[in-house]
């Protein structure tokens, strides 16, 4: 950067400082997070740590068909998964919806009918001729926000996060709200199992991998899971179920360091602005710095402040089309990083065509390294979640198997997630990594379809535990209880 004037170096430089998180700071945060881990274990703190009444992996011998449908942010997207007599080994269909925007803030029987809808269409296509001869088929359903589940087929939702308000579905069971849409137009379909898509891919990813320990989602959200026993779970003793029993917990750790702990997360003023702002202020701390519906917002208030306050960038240009709050998401962060040429020609272009912008080289070194401090910010700060429970477990050595699409397509993401990680956890030079993080199998759809596996594999081995009502599953025990 030669020919980059002094006072963009001088920004340049204070960025590097606002954005950076250095090793001792990041050790910090996950000692806060072990702390808070525990917690929600407890029933207390921020982290819900939501037991999710899935019992153990996959052992790679479960057989049938199963729906899978995935509610996240962006799209409903509902699967068939045939799990084979090869262990291991699946087939799938899918079809994928867009979900509409005024749905997200429309009331829960608008949800519920087009949710259904997309199920009846799905079964339609690809049973056309057979829909009225159906046996019941198992859902296992990916709903992926903060639900209380008191039985592996229910989910109280707690609050809404990713910016969705539907009416009416807070402090409710999604599961009877669904289910009654599927009646009303006679689809042979049960929900087996509601889970979380982090859930999901834990379990996707142990059903190939045996060293598989904690799932992970680097989305629109961020979240982690794993499998605890419930000898460690607190607020479960009242259930008296065996200590040595196993349970994997839906942490929902993007609300760690919200209200009430000791403050630790490095926030900026921009971080500031996004939660005030926020329809939840207060809550999902950790999420709003790293996840991948706040990467472009972070960005965009940057670069609003650098051209209104600070006269430093695009100082002649009109910047109306940046506005809008969330008109920029993690995508437009990735384009610049990835602008493969010296001069940043491709970004120059882009903000060109698209924006009506035209930025000089300097201005373009600064909107690069803007890029490159909040991407990398985020996957240092990820990195203390994983890192948080490896040492709360442990956890010497595992793989960890990660979805999402900050994961899989942000730049540098996973090599700067695995250099904060030996950061932490103070792994020698040289050696090989012992926690490994890598792209885990389809767990919003695979996984799901697995767990519903596993519950109607419970309920034929005599396995009540977590299961509210067995008789919807038109199975029956062909061995004797567990004790």
């Amino acid at each position: 950067m030669a020919d980059v004037p002094q006072d963009i170096l001088s920004e340049i430089a204070s960025l590097e400082r606002l954005f950076t998180v250095d090793t001792e700071k990041l050790k910090e945060i996950t000692e806060q997070f072990i702390d808070e881990l525990h917690q929600g274990l407890k029933g207390e703190g921020n982290i819900p740590m939501n037991p999710t009444w899935v019992m153990n992996f996959p052992d790679g011998e479960e057989t049938g068909s199963f729906l899978a449908l995935d509610m996240g942010g962006t799209n409903l997207r509902v699967c068939e998964i045939t799990l084979t007599d090869e262990k291991g080994e699946f087939d799938i269909v899918q079809s994928k919806y867009r979900m509409p925007e005024e749905l997200k803030h429309g009331t829960a029987e608008e949800l519920w009918d087009y949710t259904a809808d997309c199920i009846e269409q799905f079964i339609e296509y690809h049973h056309e001729d057979e829909r009225d001869n159906l046996d019941t088929i198992p859902l296992g359903f990916t709903f992926s926000y903060p639900a209380t589940q008191e039985h592996i087929d229910n989910g109280v939702l707690q609050r809404w996060t990713k910016g969705w308000a539907v009416e009416g579905v807070e402090g409710e069971d999604v599961v009877p709200q669904l289910e009654k849409a599927l009646k009303e137009r006679n689809l042979p379909v049960t929900v087996a199992a509601l889970i979380n898509d982090t859930t999901g891919t834990l379990i996707a990813s142990a059903y190939t991998d045996q060293s598989m320990r904690i799932g992970c989602i680097f989305g629109t959200g961020h979240n982690g899971a794993y499998l605890e026993t419930c000898g460690n779970i607190p607020k479960l003793k009242h259930m008296n179920l065996p200590d040595d029993m196993h349970m994997v917990i839906n942490c929902e750790y993007g609300a760690f360091n919200s209200k009430g702990q000791h403050p630790v997360l490095p926030k900026t003023q921009y971080d500031v602005m996004i939660d005030e702002t926020s329809p939840r202020p207060g809550q999902q701390a950790y999420e709003k710095m790293t996840s991948g519906l706040y990467l472009g917002e972070i960005f965009r208030l940057a670069m609003l402040d650098l051209h209104d306050n600070k006269k430093i960038l695009l100082a002649d240009q009109d910047l109306k089309a940046f506005r809008t709050p969330f008109c920029l998401d993690a995508s437009f962060l990735s384009f610049i990083e990835e602008d493969p040429f010296e001069n940043l020609s491709e970004t120059q272009d882009m903000l060109n065509d698209k924006y009506g912008i035209k930025a000089a080289r300097p201005e373009l070194e600064l909107l690069r390294r803007l890029a490159e401090l909040i991407g990398t910010r985020s996957a240092r700060l990820c990195a203390c979640g994983i890192a948080a429970i490896c040492k709360m477990k442990g956890f010497d050595s595992c793989h960890v198997g990660a979805d999402g699409s900050v994961f899989n397509k942000y730049p540098h993401f996973k090599q700067r997630n695995a250099k904060a990680l030996r950061e932490i956890l103070d792994w020698q030079k040289g050696k090989k990594d012992p926690v490994v993080v890598s792209s885990s199998e389809d767990g919003s759809g695979v996984g799901a379809a697995l767990i519903a596996a596993l519950t109607v594999k419970r309920i034929k081995a005599g396995n009540k535990y977590g299961i509210q009502d067995v008789s919807k599953f038109n199975v029956t025990s062909d061995s004797k209880p567990d004790p």
